[in-house]
Order: structure tokens, then C-alpha cells, then sequence
């Protein structure tokens, strides 16, 4: 994010404002429906699906989440760096270049292969926590499930100094109706941590559900759940309904740049996609793909200016739209966009923008770009840049 002597307000032309109550509020959700003795681990991988993951660590923390996950090890830098205490799971890949900072910064990491835990032990305190992931049917990162007690032996005999302190699996179909595959990969899970206890390895923390499964699986919340995208107020899929209320946190907008009636016949964007079939007004938006707001909208999307939706003519540029307001009146410069969010008595949500782009609504946040400020709303506190 840019910071402020960089970025101050009136330079502004998109930004995205961050709304930390209600974060607050969907940790506290999650952590009601879970009740006291299940943690809440706060994903906040991908700069906290592009909502800005220092202030929403901190927050998540403040609500009732213990602990924190991260997909790399820089990830975790950033944090420990931002002062945050609180453990920080790793749950990707960390080069063996990368096992003296993951020791330096205190970070659990997910450990898979002998030659990572050979150098970790070389390097650690006695007691160093890490987690061992077991796939069940994701088919990405983890030990198989005939793998694990093998590996736990090699880790107990070889790396004295490593604690195995927690034992996780990833569900791939949590958020769809249908739940077979999802029990089949419990199921996995279960025989797998009975595995590892009759093999007498005593692992304390284990933990499997996203948000989907979180409210899909209660049995399966056993020490702690890692809710990512339901803390931001979004759907894992639209097959998919929260039974707590929820709150969007991020709203995505812009302003009016330029105001104008093109003739008919003129072409609007590259490639001449939209030809305006009459005398049309429109209106210039300083946004595009160089924001994250993606060309897939060419055409499809709409905004939100003045209460009323407004849809985009012709191709997403790199930094600019066009869209139609023939039918907004006294629309003027300067007046405020909405991309994401709610004007008025309309509502565009990051699933409707997903829909329009033919992706997902963790893309759409995900993707937006460090040159796009995020204004926060705290909990305790005057409203902030980052």
C-alpha cells in the first residue's frame, strides 16, 4: 500500500476503504459459532485477500483469533516486522534457503521433506514448533496419507530440537452442496490422526476446517478452524450460505473524471468494441486493470455513480473506464464510484463483479494493486491510510 506522504487523500482518484468493525464483527461470528475451546487461526495470506494484512492481522487478533496463517515465509516477515506476536502458521512452501529467518522470525512452518527438517533442527532452539500437513484429496501440498507416520518417525529420531505441535489437512469441496467428497476427506483425516496416535506419536494441535467447513463440518473443528474469506464478509461459493450474519469489509471506489456526449457512431476503448448507437452521455472512471479491476469486465460490469448502475462501454484499459450515464441525471466531475459496495439503495458485491468476470469473488479482492490506497475504518480509532 502506499503510504501516505506518497498517497495523501486528495491525490485519490481509486482507492479501497476497509472496513475494520466489520472484520471485527466476522471473527467474532466464526468464534461464537465455534465456541471457547476452538481456535480461530485468521488467514491473511495474499496481503489478507488484498484488504491489507498488517491492519487486518491486528485486528482479527484483537476480535478473538489467536493465531494467524500465512502462505510464505515473507508473509510472516512482514508480520513479526509490523511487531504482531501472536504464532504464525506458514501453510506453503519454504525453500531451505529460507529456514534461518523462519527460525530468526519465530514462524511455524509446514514441514514435508527430510532435507528441510535437517536443516530447520540444525538451526533451531530446542521445542521449535511446526505443523505437518496430510492431503486427503486436495492433490497440491501435503504428505499422503500412507506418508505421515514415516515421516513423523524420521522427524522424532533425526531433529531432536523440532516439536511437532500440529497436524492439518486442506478440504477441496467444502463449498458445495454436495457434501461426499468433503466427509471422504474427514474420514481420511480421522483415520490418519488414529494412525499417528497408535504409532504413539502425541501431536496436541490439529485442525482441517476453512470457512466453508466450518460451519459445514462441526465435527470437524477439532483444536481450531482457519476461516479465510467469511472473516472478509464473502461467500466461499454461491453455493454457499453463511448461517451467521456477515459483513463485507472492502468497498472498491472511484470518481468521476470527465463528463461528455459522444456522437453516434463513435468508438469507445481499444479494439472499437462498443460503437455508441445514438448520441450518448458517458462518463470517464480512473480505474483499470492496473488496479486490479480486471479487462474481463470489458463490456459487462457495472458501477454505481449517483445511486444507479451505470454499465462499462467498451474494453477496461490499464487505468481508465467508460461508462454510460444517459440515464443519470446531473452526473459531474468529481462525483464518488462505486466498483464494490453500496450507494444509496444499490449494491454491487466482489460476487457479482466475480460473475461478470467469469472468476471468483477471491480474485476479484485479491487482485487489487498496491498502487490502489486502502482507507481503514478501526475498531479503535480515528480512520487511517496505508
Amino acid at each position: 500500500m502506499l503510504p501516505e506522504d506518497v498517497a495523501p487523500k486528495g491525490t485519490w482518484v481509486t482507492w479501497a476503504e476497509v472496513d475494520l468493525d466489520a472484520l471485527a464483527h466476522n471473527v467474532r461470528q466464526v468464534k461464537a459459532f465455534v465456541g471457547d475451546k476452538v481456535e480461530v487461526i485468521a488467514v491473511v495470506k495474499a496481503d489478507a485477500y488484498g484488504h491489507g494484512m498488517v491492519p487486518v492481522a491486528r485486528t482479527a487478533l484483537q476480535a478473538g483469533a489467536t493465531r494467524l496463517a500465512v502462505h510464505r515465509v515473507q508473509e510472516g516477515i512482514v508480520l513479526r516486522r509490523a511487531g504482531i506476536e501472536a504464532p504464525i502458521l506458514i501453510l506453503g512452501y519454504a525453500p531451505l534457503d529460507a529456514a534461518s529467518l523462519v527460525v530468526q522470525y519465530r514462524l511455524t512452518p509446514t514441514v514435508l521433506t527430510q532435507a528441510f527438517v535437517d536443516v530447520l533442527n540444525s538451526l533451531a532452539p530446542a521445542g521449535f514448533p511446526v505443523h505437518v500437513k496430510v492431503d486427503t484429496g486436495m492433490g497440491r501440498f501435503g504428505l499422503l496419507p500412507h506418508e505421515v507416520v514415516e515421516f513423523l518417525t524420521y522427524v522424532r529420531r533425526a531433529c531432536p530440537n523440532l516439536k511437532v505441535e500440529g497436524l492439518y489437512t486442506h478440504f477441496a469441496t467444502a463449498d458445495e452442496a454436495d457434501t461426499a467428497y468433503l466427509r471422504r476427506q474427514w474420514e481420511t483425516f480421522q483415520a490418519v490422526m488414529a494412525r499417528v496416535q497408535d504409532a504413539g506419536f502425541d501431536i496436541p494441535f490439529k485442525h482441517a476446517c476453512n470457512s466453508a467447513a466450518t460451519f459445514a463440518l462441526p465435527e470437524a473443528h477439532l483444536n481450531a478452524v482457519r476461516p479465510g474469506i467469511a472473516l472478509y464478509g464473502m461467500r466461499p461459493s454461491l453455493e454457499w450460505e453463511a448461517p451467521v450474519p456477515l459483513r463485507p469489509v472492502l468497498s472498491l471506489k472511484s470518481r468521476v473524471a470527465r463528463v461528455r456526449v459522444l456522437p453516434p457512431g463513435s468508438s469507445i476503448g481499444y479494439g472499437r468494441t462498443y460503437i455508441t448507437p445514438r448520441a450518448q452521455r458517458v462518463a470517464l472512471v480512473p480505474v483499470g486493470y492496473g488496479d486490479g479491476y480486471v479487462r474481463a469486465l470489458s463490456n459487462k460490469g457495472y458501477v454505481l455513480i449517483r445511486g444507479k448502475r451505470a454499465r462499462i462501454l467498451g474494453r477496461v484499459s490499464m487505468d481508465q473506464i467508460v461508462v454510460d450515464v444517459d440515464a443519470i441525471p446531473d452526473v459531474a466531475m468529481e462525483d464518488e464510484v462505486v466498483l464494490i459496495g453500496t450507494q444509496g439503495r444499490e449494491r454491487i458485491t466482489a460476487e457479482e463483479v466475480a460473475a461478470w468476470a467469469g472468476t471468483i469473488n477471491y480474485e476479484v479482492t485479491t487482485l487489487l494493486q498496491p498502487r490502489v490506497p486502502r482507507f481503514y475504518r478501526p475498531s479503535d480509532g480515528p480512520a487511517g491510510l496505508v
